[in-house]
This record gives C-alpha cells, sequence and structure tokens, in this order.
C-alpha cells in the first residue's frame, strides 16, 4: 500500500521497511535485549507478509519477491544493535530525570513512546514530515497503540520549507531545560548542508546537560553498490530515497563539536551485532552503520 501523501510527497517507504526488519527480529532476535512487540501491530496485513516469511525462514520464489523478503532479512539484522544501542543511550540519558524530555528527528514508525518503560516520566517530540506523520497517526489509530511515554507530541515539520524551532516552539518543547535529541536512520538520506542546518537548530535548543543520540552510515563502496544494486532490481521501499551524505567518524565528531557536542562513544553495528551475538550476514551494512553518543555543555545562542 502506497503511503498518505501531503503536498504531493509520500511517506517515507523506508521507515515500513525499518519497522518490518524490528518486527521480524522480535522475540528471534538471539538477545533478550532487544525487543519490539509494538511495530508489527503498524503494519499493513500486505507488509506482514514478508516479516512471516523472515520470521519462518521460507523464502519466496521469483527475484522481486526474493529481493523484498532479502531486504526485510538484512534490515532485521541492522535493526536489532542499532535499536538495543539507541535504546540503551536514551535509557541512560534519561535516568533519574522527572519530567524528562526526548525529540526524535525523523522519527518514521519509531514504537519507543509506546514501549520504553524509561519513558513514563518523559514528554515525547515525535518530528517527521507531514505525510509520514500523518501515516502513522492512522496506523497508530488502527491498532489502538495507546503511549507509555507521559505524553507524545506529533510535531510535523517538512524540514524544506519549516522551521524547526517554531514548530518545537509551538508544540511546547522548553530549550532551557536539557533534552535527549535522537536521530536516528535519518542522516543518510540528508545532503551535508541539510545536516549542519538541523544541528545548528538543534544546538540551538540545546541546554547544558542535553544528549544527542545519533546513527549515521560512514562511507563504504561496497554497501552503497549493494544498495543501489537492490534499488535497480526493483525494491519500492528504498527507490525514491537515495543516500546523500555519509560520513566518517572523525568527521561527524568535529561536526558536532562545531555545534557544542563532545562525543563520548561512537560504535560500528557490526561491533555492537558481535557484542549481542546476533547474526551478522549483512555485514557491510553493519560494518558501515554507526551510532553516536554526544553530549552539551554549551548552551548556544
Amino acid at each position: 500500500m502506497e503511503g498518505m501523501t501531503e503536498n504531493g510527497r509520500a511517506a517515507s517507504r523506508t521507515a515500513v521497511l525499518v519497522c518490518q526488519g524490528r518486527a521480524a527480529a522480535n522475540g528471534r532476535a538471539g538477545t533478550e535485549r532487544f525487543a519490539d512487540p509494538v511495530a508489527l501491530g503498524l503494519l499493513h496485513p500486505e507488509e506482514r507478509t514478508v516479516v512471516e516469511q523472515v520470521r519462518a525462514g521460507t523464502a519466496p520464489e521469483g527475484w522481486q519477491a526474493r529481493t523484498g523478503y532479502e531486504s526485510v532479512r538484512a534490515c532485521a539484522e541492522i535493526a536489532v544493535p542499532r535499536t538495543v544501542a539507541v535504546d540503551e543511550a536514551v535509557r541512560k540519558a534519561l535516568h533519574g530525570r522527572e519530567n524528562g524530555q526526548l525529540v526524535i528527528l525523523g522519527a518514521g514508525l519509531d514504537t519507543r513512546a509506546w514501549r520504553l518503560a524509561a519513558l513514563a516520566q518523559a514528554e515525547v517530540w515525535e518530528v517527521d514530515h507531514p505525510a509520514s506523520q500523518q501515516d502513522k497517526r492512522t496506523r497508530l489509530a488502527a491498532a489502538e497503540a495507546e503511549p507509555v511515554a507521559r505524553e507524545v507530541h506529533f510535531t510535523a515539520v517538512d524540514f524544506a520549507t519549516d522551521d524547526l524551532a517554531t514548530a518545537l516552539d509551538a508544540a511546547g518543547h522548553d530549550p532551557a531545560a536539557p533534552t535527549t535529541w535522537l536521530w536516528e536512520g535519518v542522516v543518510p538520506y540528508l545532503t551535508r548542508q541539510q545536516v549542519r542546518a538541523t544541528l545548528a537548530a538543534l544546538a540551538a535548543r540545546t541546554a547544558p546537560g542535553s544528549t544527542l543520540v545519533l546513527n549515521y552510515q560512514s562511507p563504504s563502496a561496497k554497501a552503497s553498490a549493494g544498495r543501489l544494486l537492490t534499488r535497480l532490481l526493483g525494491n519500492s521501499a528504498t527507490a525514491g530515497e537515495p543516500w546523500r551524505s555519509l560520513w566518517k567518524p572523525d568527521r561527524m565528531a568535529a561536526l558536532l563539536a562545531e555545534h557544542g557536542l563532545r562525543v563520548t562513544s561512537d560504535h560500528d553495528l557490526l561491533t555492537l551485532a558481535q557484542d549481542l551475538g546476533t547474526a551478522t550476514r549483512s555485514r557491510s551494512s553493519l560494518r558501515t552503520g554507526r551510532v553516536a553518543v554526544a553530549t552539551g555543555s554549551v548552551h548556544l545562542k
């Protein structure tokens, strides 16, 4: 099913693929540190078919169906270490904070506000394009999902035309209080200029004691070639959403430092997966995917 549209733009299909990956891995990840019981409920019936195939290990016949199957299988491998790393970083950042603030940039079909107990006392701002956000709200209503977070603010932002600060002000975000920022699965789809602009807007609202949890991709000719091949073979989930920027860890650390954010950890997903003892067949994608954590010590004006 195609995503809903707003101003001519469709809801993100990559968000659906990532949700399928988490649904496929739930209960079968090989580690008790991963769980996403909400993901499956957000998928339409036709989107669940390939998830059940991956869970059963029954690959379909036909190259196009097999391509979709392999995409979800690989996404499940990537989703496990990435989700564990992000979940644990968010828990640590919010630990001991009453009325904590979590802002999720490019929220997609993120399920944390509906499953992460650490958010029980937190307010969550889900920032995303209006089309993707409307699609998610429709899916949540159909699933009758209730958030575990104290409050969820759906904050529609088209980064091509809207101002992030204005949208967050209107949604009640307090820039003077520490914020946990989560930026997962978005950076590769932005140009370097868009990444810098978003970080500048974020830094202007980052009080001392804030944390940024960032997922990004480092350069790899093999991974990029594999992604291009998958798109050429007809994987509609990512055909219209190409990667636009890849970052080496030292360049990312330098960029964050320019905006008052100091990197405290930065690990590739392959290392994280090996530490968890989970599947690592998709080694190129795991090796290039990274999760970094940075803290804000200076409130930039």
